[in-house]
């Protein structure tokens, strides 16, 4: 038996033969052409080519992944209209008459040595992004198929490493499991082999081709591949996969139920979302309601400014479709590690400490506006709530509910219905904690967003992974931050919820039912699990 190591993607057990995918090989010589138009002509072609089959993999993506986690594919299909880009190939192909294949190769390789290049990691991480829409290019120009995945058996796939693009076209029905030698937790294919509840080990560096057609095991809870594995530990992760199986079935038994604890406290359980598309995620695990819609989505996955129109449908298809149900569409989070070019936002040395979130839609008004219309007018046919992101000031605050206000006033002089809109605050900086008692007098709700709240706190980059060893999600500060907020909530009549990952962490849950959270808003997925979590917790005995 070989044993390989690496890092977890998913806490799941899968069994099977092993198959390796090789990646293709692209052969391209530095050969000259007398002509360049036919060339440009093939370029322009498999442009146009690539960037259908890209937002092609977008809808597959939100079919199996959720929107959120698709959006890469819509980065991708706009990275095809990246001037600079494009621009580069073509002088290629036209001033030093090179094929249309050798110019893809070299401008999109020096555009990922760009981003290789630059000191944020989550711009290094993008260069494997330029060198997956490269390598569609150059098999759009080759000619070359699609050969991943097992085409008669369900396999566990071992790689190099896997794109995005590749991770989509696989077939679940026959994808067991994926091992790959590169790769990090915060990649866009780790993210999207989560959401398709794969078993997946990253980083697995005893990767061997004699793997291959092997009996092996992932155990995603220890981190692990065992290779020709011996019976009784074939036996023992067998029945361990089976009990994951009926626990599922089990926590299904949980819809309809109550997130009440033994002793009688009940406290609400919503989704996370990122867009309409995640809505069915959203029934299908039974949440209360959206705790989070990251709106910044809407803006994510267009090409231009969206319209207050375009932003409407999208909100009120959320709205209309959960209605009873509330539903907190956090305005527009752009900034940090999320950027469009369209805003043509300047390039910063810290980004996370930048302009980003409120600060873009408290000086782009008419943006703003535009959004907090589109909400309002969503409003009439649901049940809706609105929270500002990234807010450390009053004076922030009141400047949000003045807009809101006019904007109201505008909508219901021109005939347009308008419903009730909760108005709240994500608290995600230590300045919003130290002022939440003078917060919490201008709003009916905070919102935890536990992610920054730790970056902030902690002053460590959450997408830095050279970072990690340094870095405690359930640091001492962070939750004493989150008690003082609660309190100050409640000591002025404001509810509060968690809508960062500590929400869904199930070791903390009783600790943040005792300090008397009101709602935790997390990823569909753990709707179930966490509801589990809150009706095995006894308030009533002391904590241990």
């Amino acid at each position: 038996m070989q044993v390989g190591t690496g890092t977890s993607v998913l806490n799941r057990i899968a069994i099977g033969k092993i198959r390796i995918f090789h990646q293709k090989e692209y052969k391209i010589n530095e050969e000259f052409v007398e002509d360049p138009i036919p060339e440009l002509d093939r370029f322009e072609k498999a442009r146009v080519k690539v960037q259908e089959d890209q937002r092609i993999l977008y809808d597959k993506a939100v079919a199996s992944a959720g929107e959120e986690s698709a959006a890469i594919f819509e980065f991708h299909a706009d990275m095809l209209d990246d001037d600079d880009l494009i621009d580069s190939c073509k002088t290629i192909i036209v001033e030093q008459k090179h094929t249309a294949e050798y110019a893809v190769k070299q401008g999109f390789a020096n555009t990922a040595q760009m981003f290789r290049d630059m000191d944020d990691p989550y711009f290094q991480a993008r260069s494997a992004d330029v060198i997956d829409v490269g390598n569609a290019m150059l098999d759009e120009l080759l000619g070359f198929g699609s050969d991943i995945g097992s085409k008669d058996e369900p396999c566990i796939l071992v790689a190099e490493d896997l794109a995005p693009s590749e991770t989509v076209k696989l077939d679940k029905s026959l994808l067991l499991g994926m091992v790959t030698r590169e790769g990090s937790s915060n990649s866009h294919t780790a993210i999207l082999a989560r959401s398709m509840n794969v078993p997946a080990l990253i980083q697995c560096k005893q990767i061997d081709e004699s793997w291959d057609g092997k009996m092996a095991i992932i155990d995603g809870y220890n981190a692990c591949i065992y290779v020709d594995p011996t019976e009784d530990l074939l036996k023992s992760l067998k029945e361990k996969q089976n009990e994951d199986i009926r626990k599922e079935a089990l926590l299904q038994e949980l819809r309809g139920k109550k997130n009440t604890t033994i002793d009688g406290k009940t406290i609400k359980v919503y989704a996370n979302i990122g867009g309409p598309s995640d809505v069915g995620a959203v029934k299908a695990n039974d949440a209360e309601g959206v705790g989070l819609f990251r709106s910044e989505f809407v803006y994510l996955n267009s090409t231009s400014d969206p319209t207050e129109e375009q932003q409407f449908q999208a909100y009120k298809r959320v709205v209309e479709t959960l209605a009873p149900k509330l539903v907190i569409i956090r305005t527009c989070d752009i900034g940090a590690d999320k950027t469009v070019d369209y805003m043509n936002l300047a390039k910063e040395e810290n980004p996370a400490l930048g302009y980003r979130a409120i600060r873009i839609s408290l000086t782009r008004k008419d943006f703003f506006k535009r959004q907090l219309r589109a909400i309002l007018r969503a409003s009439a046919f649901g049940n809706v709530g609105v929270m500002f992101p990234m807010i450390i000031s009053v004076r922030e605050v009141r400047e949000c509910k003045e807009l809101m206000n006019e904007c109201r006033r505008e909508l219901e002089n021109e005939g347009q219905k308008v419903g009730h809109v909760e108005i709240g605050i994500m608290i995600e900086t230590p300045a919003a904690v130290l002022c939440a008692d003078e917060l919490a007098e201008e709003v009916e709700f905070f919102s935890l967003g536990t992610n920054d709240l730790t970056q902030y706190t902690c002053a460590i980059d959450r997408q830095n992974a050279m970072l990690e060893p340094f870095s405690d999600t359930h640091h001492p500060a962070v939750l004493k931050e989150i008690k003082m907020t609660i309190e100050a909530g409640h000591r002025h009549g404001c509810w509060v919820g968690i809508c960062g990952e500590l929400g869904a962490d199930l070791t903390l849950t009783e600790t943040f039912l005792r300090m008397g959270v009101d709602e935790l808003s997390v990823n569909a997925k753990s709707v179930l699990p966490l509801r589990k979590q809150i009706r095995s917790i006894d308030l009533s005995k002391s904590a241990e």
